[in-house]
């Protein structure tokens, strides 16, 4: 008798999960270890042939400890090249005549910076839910939510919350549509089907990717 194949997917702790035959496409949950002000759940890959691997220093932008914002990207998500994600720390005080970071050169420049005016524009952690696509070139802005099953078209600025299952597209972006009804979209939610263990998603892969839902609420 021989060996059962392998039923529960990939390993979500490998880098390149699709190595040897292409090494361009890498899961982030390995890259973001040690980093504290990093969350990325399983099977969420970023995919780009050249520079794939300095994910968090060359697509996160201006993500600094000391700042305190998060970033939290959900299980199953598709980031695809090029994708740019900023944070607070690129922040510029806007309270006054000039938006120039005076401060940061110091030499005497730093004398009397009010750093509340700085940390006033802060707009918090920012959220991507699970199984988010993010199309090529996008841009994510500082503290935004992004629901889960939503769709950020290639080259979109997302400057605001994006309702979960929503197409987005345009600079800024826009909601071009819901991708289901409200009905189904609450029930999808309510099955969060990216929380089950592999194994489940395994035996349910057709469901999911069939959009049968009811085999989907069987299967909770």
């Amino acid at each position: 008798m021989t060996d059962q194949p392998d039923r529960t997917g990939p390993d979500p702790t490998t880098l390149a999960p699709m190595a040897p035959t292409y090494a361009g496409t890498v899961f982030l949950k390995p890259l973001a270890e040690g980093r504290d002000n990093v969350t990325v759940g399983d099977y969420t890959y970023y995919d780009d042939q050249d520079e794939s691997r300095d994910f968090f220093t060359r697509n996160v932008l201006h993500h600094y400890d000391f700042i305190g914002d998060h970033l939290h990207i959900g299980p199953f998500c598709a980031i695809a090249h090029d994708v740019r994600i900023f944070m607070n720390g690129g922040t510029h005080a806007m309270d006054g005549f000039s938006t120039f970071p005076f401060n940061i050169f110091g030499n005497g420049w730093e004398e009397g910076f009010d750093p509340a005016s700085w940390t006033a524009g802060h707009k918090g952690d920012t959220r991507i839910g699970a199984d988010v696509w993010i199309g090529n070139s996008a841009t994510i802005m500082p503290g935004v939510t992004i629901g889960a099953g939503a769709i950020i078209a290639a080259k979109s600025v997302v400057t605001r919350d994006v309702p979960p299952y929503t197409i987005a597209a345009g600079n800024p972006a826009q909601a071009v549509k819901q991708r289901f009804d409200a009905d189904t979209i609450a029930r999808l939610l309510a099955i969060a089907w990216w929380d089950w263990p592999a194994d489940k998603i395994t035996r349910n892969l057709n469901a999911i990717r069939g959009a049968d839902l009811p085999a989907l609420e069987a299967a909770i």
